[in-house]
């Protein structure tokens, strides 16, 4: 993303897990763990929306780590529809993040995945924000977030997404009175909007959860 960006690999349950992190100045806040967009349709940590989501972090002070799944770039194993990318999400966070305050975040099939690594973790962390763009309610069952994650959470969607049509969103989002910030005139990938995406994301990581 800079000339600051760390390459690193950790050690994940299918083997070595290709990482950047970006450090913003000073003492960071946390540490944010962000997951990409479905491997099998070209989802990589270099997604322009997974980038703009660790700029939105890095800008309000947290350390923002990115990381390839299983199969894709130099990470090792292979696809294993959201089941085993969680456990790549754990080994990240446990590798790099394994005390202090965390964020998660996700875009599209990476919102999936990160609100079912989310599970286990909020009653073990501290995790201060979640955040949540073009969830991939469509194709998958995302799991419910923990009530009293609502208020920490930002859930954004493009109202004319063609992936993950707005009305999977809202169908997720309703049985759990979720809030969902719609973007009107917007599609999956944000194309023109990504610096209003990273201002709604900067915005909400202002609130002190």
């Amino acid at each position: 993303m800079n000339a600051h960006t760390e390459r690193l690999e950790v050690a994940g349950p299918a083997g070595r897990i290709q990482v950047l992190r970006d450090q913003p100045e000073g003492t960071p806040r946390g540490v944010a763990v962000i997951a990409h967009p479905h491997p099998l349709f070209g989802g990589t940590m270099d997604n322009k929306v997974v980038q703009t989501l660790a700029r939105a972090f890095v800008q309000s002070g947290w350390s923002a780590v990115r990381f390839n799944f299983r199969g894709v770039g130099s990470s090792e194993g292979v696809h294993d529809e959201g089941r085993g990318e969680a456990l790549d999400f754990a080994a990240v966070v446990q590798a790099l993040a394994p005390e202090g305050p965390l964020s998660l975040a996700g875009f599209s099939f990476g919102s999936f995945v990160a609100a079912q690594a989310l599970q286990p973790l909020w009653s073990a962390r501290d995790v201060r924000f979640v955040v949540l763009v073009g969830t991939a309610a469509a194709r998958f069952t995302v799991p419910a977030l923990p009530l009293e994650a609502h208020e920490r959470t930002l859930v954004i969607h493009g109202e004319q997404d063609e992936t993950v049509p707005l009305a999977a969103a809202l169908d997720w989002a309703r049985p759990q009175s979720l809030p969902v910030t719609v973007v009107p005139g917007v599609e999956h990938f944000f194309h023109g909007q990504l610096p209003l995406l990273k201002n709604l994301v900067v915005r909400h990581l202002r609130t002190q959860a």
